[in-house]
């Protein structure tokens, strides 16, 4: 018998925003969010949305859940370089394409649904899906 309950997700990541790029709503329209940690090069920073690292928990894995700024996407997609990019560097590109399979290896694919405006003080988590 285990201790895991279907019932409990685990939190494998947990930031909050401390600033947001002025050409971020033109990734967001085009279903793109892209996440750094502070420190990223300004050429960066400016479509991105910044804050301060933290460590991964856990590897993200397809069936996980994202939340940011109160809004839920389920992950369908992990390219092969996206957790270490964001273990080391904060760095998550988040598409909102319904895809099951990545284009690059630093994507996350969750569902099709529209990205809410980000601002500072927001949160972003990724957790386990509920199994």
């Amino acid at each position: 018998m285990t201790s895991h309950s279907p019932e409990r997700a685990t939190l494998k990541y947990d930031r909050r925003v401390t600033s947001v790029g002025a050409l971020l709503d033109e990734f967001v329209s085009a279903g793109v969010l892209i996440f750094f940690g502070v420190g990223a090069p300004e050429e960066l920073a400016e479509f991105s949305v910044i804050h301060e690292g933290a460590p991964l928990r856990e590897p993200v894995e397809p069936g996980d859940v994202v939340t940011v700024a109160g809004s839920r996407y389920t992950v369908l997609a992990v390219g092969e370089v996206a957790n270490s990019n964001l273990a080391n560097l904060g760095h998550l590109v988040l598409k909102a394409n319904g895809q099951t399979s990545v284009e690059m290896p630093g994507d996350v694919c969750v569902e099709e649904l529209p990205f809410p405006s980000i601002d500072v003080g927001a949160t972003f988590t990724i957790e386990t899906g509920r199994r």
